[in-house]
């Protein structure tokens, strides 16, 4: 049995978008860490891991669906040029993934698919942490400036 095209286009794009957010994130602990914030690099990287456990999880629903694990071509990262911008990006990085996990959850419920509906309602959750969690940073941020 071939599976959903358009579930498949869902897993594969949440894929795509982990896989961005482990570049973009990894690549900013690095920046942040040569500006001397080995604090921020260390909380930073801690961001990395759980974006690649959402992608390990996802890379499962794949196999089990008989899905391609393909990550498309990724986005170019885009680091910031202060902490306040980095926040920013990484606030609209968030609000995508919420947006993605959303549209496939609706779909996968639809569809009846509860095992993928669960798993993409469970990652929005942690999305959704993670986008309370940079705005609280950013509301620091501003105050600071």
């Amino acid at each position: 049995m071939q599976p959903d095209p358009r579930l498949s286009g869902y897993l594969t794009r949440a894929l795509s978008h982990e896989m961005a957010a482990v570049q973009q994130y990894l690549m900013q602990a690095k920046l942040v860490g040569l500006w001397g914030m080995a604090e921020m690099s260390k909380q930073i990287c801690m961001d990395v891991q759980e974006e690649l456990v959402h992608a390990e999880r996802l890379m499962e629903r794949m196999l089990v669906l008989g899905v391609p694990s393909n990550a498309t071509l990724l986005p170019p990262v885009r680091t910031g040029r202060s902490v306040e911008e980095m926040w920013q990006i990484n606030r609209l990085l968030e609000m995508e993934a919420i947006h993605i996990y959303e549209e496939g959850s609706q779909y996968c419920a639809r569809i009846r698919d509860t095992e993928t509906q669960t798993l993409f309602d469970e990652i929005m959750q942690d999305e959704i942490g993670h986008l309370g969690e940079l705005e609280r940073l950013l509301s620091i941020q501003l105050k600071g400036a």
